[in-house]
């Protein structure tokens, strides 16, 4: 489970927008994994745009990524992926945070971000459950 996280190159096969857009533009630099691991891309209104790097990485407890929207709007949200033994595998939490400014806190107000993405997170990690399934195959 921790190697399908720890590196970028590794979420096509379980991140919950890497679908959104058919021609989304990606590149990957730094790291392949772990700290100093970069991701940028640009898609449609849907995608948008942003970059993530991997800030910090404790095998196997947890990768924190500082993750970068760009457009439609300017915003940092620190993101934790924190993983412990649960029954018959890894458990695995995703924590987002972050503040909202300009455009963004505007838009906060009317909409409940947790019912907006959370979904998305939750299929993002059933996604993941069953990528780590497959790699074990």
């Amino acid at each position: 489970m921790f190697p399908l996280v720890n590196s970028f190159l590794e979420w096509t096969k379980w991140s919950p927008w890497e679908n959104v857009d058919p021609e989304l533009n990606r590149s990957y630099s730094g790291s392949d994994a772990g700290v100093g691991a970069k991701y940028d891309w640009s898609g449609n209104r849907k995608a948008g745009s942003g970059n993530m790097e991997i800030v910090e990485s404790e095998f196997p407890r947890s990768i924190k990524v500082r993750l970068e929207f760009t457009k439609p709007f300017k915003a940092v949200n620190p993101t934790t992926f924190t993983c412990a033994p649960g029954d018959g595998g890894t458990q695995v939490r995703w924590r987002m945070t972050g503040e909202n400014k300009g455009l963004a806190k505007v838009f906060a107000l009317f909409m409940n971000m947790d019912k907006m993405v959370g979904g998305d997170c939750e299929r993002g990690l059933a996604a993941l459950s069953a990528a780590a399934t497959a790699n074990k195959a």
